[in-house]
């Protein structure tokens, strides 16, 4: 599964520990624009120690799936085929091409995406 950037930022937090079992999953993946995306927070140097470490565990643990050649391609398909931001348009396309679930709480950025599973684990029974 392709974890989306909100879903580790959230998993950093106190109230998001519900959220570990997906980011440990030994499946759990991430792409290079999630990598960017949690660790280059423009307001970064805001954050407390305790969560910047956690931020950095959790993005250190996943296995990154790199931005090539054929998810550019797809990227640039998605991004053509109706406005989304090239963040989401690189991650979708990185989730299609690896056929993976995309584990996100912004469900609505995707759901025109055709193809793409998405996992909210926030609309879980259970979880807020």
């Amino acid at each position: 599964m392709l974890l989306d950037s909100n879903i580790l930022i959230y998993a950093a937090e106190p109230e998001g520990a519900f959220l570990s079992r997906w980011v440990e999953d030994a499946a759990a993946c991430l792409a290079t624009v999630s990598r960017i995306e949690v660790l280059g927070f423009p307001r970064w140097h805001l954050l407390d120690e305790m969560r910047r470490a956690r931020l950095e565990l959790l993005v250190g643990a996943l296995l990154e799936l790199p931005l090539g050649d054929r998810i550019t391609a797809r990227a640039i398909e998605l991004r053509r085929q109706k406005k989304m931001s090239l963040a989401d348009s690189i991650l979708a396309a990185t989730a299609l091409l690896h056929r993976l679930p995309l584990v996100t709480r912004n469900e609505a950025d995707f759901t025109h995406v055709a193809g793409l599973e998405i996992i909210n684990p926030f609309a879980q029974p259970g979880n807020a």
